[in-house]
């Protein structure tokens, strides 16, 4: 029942509601493919499940005791016929689909580059360079900065369309685990851990990025817009984030706060419903946010994003570690 509820979800995703929001209605080429998975998946899993399916009511009403033409053998204990399809199809199934899915999983790893030959083989192109963003995840919101671009944006994710997207994700408070359904798969984000994500959008439109992981009374708010556009509406958007409030560790520390997005807006003094974007003073904020944890010391608990006794004014943030100290965080 399972598989039939997934084919006719995936068969017809206007049925599902919000269905926009996910891989059912891909705005780039890895969840497309990654939607083809599921489906391929499905329809290969279903050879061995839907005859059992179809064939126990028939079994049933056969071999009912009241059925005169049944065949009574009370003996009987093995049939060649029966074991060679009872084992050999499920056997034959796990082979395909483990030689086909181990190809996928290489070609759609998260830490994989998006490159031109990559994205030849997910028969999309690229239209520029990448965009390097990083992720810190708080309570509850997402914070993206722009390091090489020098603007920040908390809840919305803005990409343009055909450039490849490398994410950089960590955690300033418990683990999180950043979705974006419509784009890519899941990935988690800890503290003092640096995880990766690609991304690639390959049509304008909107989708949601979420916090799939439990983190205490805001979980359920913890997502907002991923919006993909054009190079000259996404130039517009940097030039007109790189004159609003300055993003510092000062400001940082008051953002860090246990707040949701509209907490957020409201703390700020932005638009309600408005975006909440920052020019970026600190490029090594992201560093220095894991350089927290990294120390061989304990966190105070007055300085601890997420912890009841935070305190913006006492959070300090370590300057960040050299390359060879956090290479092996990931």
């Amino acid at each position: 029942m399972l598989i039939t509820f997934g084919l006719l979800m995936i068969a017809a995703p206007s049925l599902a509601q919000d269905s926009e929001h996910y891989f059912l209605d891909p705005m780039g080429p890895i969840a497309r493919a990654q939607r083809s998975e599921l489906i391929w998946a499905a329809a290969i899993i279903s050879i061995a499940v839907l005859p059992v399916i179809v064939c126990t009511p028939w079994v049933y009403w056969r071999y009912r005791r009241s059925n005169p033409k049944s065949t009574y053998t009370p003996d009987w204990a093995f049939n060649t016929k029966l074991e060679l399809v009872q084992w050999g199809v499920p056997l034959v199934i796990v082979i395909a689909l483990s030689v086909w899915l181990a190809q996928a999983v290489y070609l759609l790893d998260p830490y994989r580059t998006i490159d031109d030959e990559m994205a030849e083989r997910l028969d999309t192109g690229l239209t520029g360079p990448p965009v390097m963003v990083d992720v810190i995840g708080l309570d509850w919101k997402w914070l993206y900065l722009y390091p090489e671009l020098g603007v920040a944006s908390v809840g919305d994710l803005v990409i343009p369309v055909g450039r490849p997207v490398q994410m950089r994700l960590t955690s300033d408070t418990v683990m999180q685990s950043f979705m974006a359904p419509g784009l890519a798969g899941q990935i988690y984000a800890m503290a003092g851990m640096r995880t990766r994500l690609s991304l690639l959008a390959d049509r304008p439109g909107t989708t949601v990025a979420e916090n799939t992981q439990y983190n205490g009374p805001g979980f359920a708010r913890q997502r907002a817009s991923v919006r993909a556009v054009e190079d000259t509406t996404f130039a517009q958007w940097v030039d007109d984030a790189t004159k609003a409030e300055p993003l510092d560790v000062e400001t940082y520390a008051r953002l860090a706060q246990s707040t949701d997005l509209d907490e957020v807006r409201s703390m700020f003094g932005r638009t309600p419903g408005g975006p909440v974007v920052f020019s970026l003073a600190e490029p090594q904020l992201f560093d220095r946010v894991m350089a927290r944890y990294l120390n061989g010391q304990p966190v105070p608990p007055e300085q601890q994003p997420g912890s009841p006794v935070y305190d913006p004014d006492a959070a300090i943030l370590p300057e960040p570690l050299a390359m060879g100290m956090m290479g092996g965080m990931e």
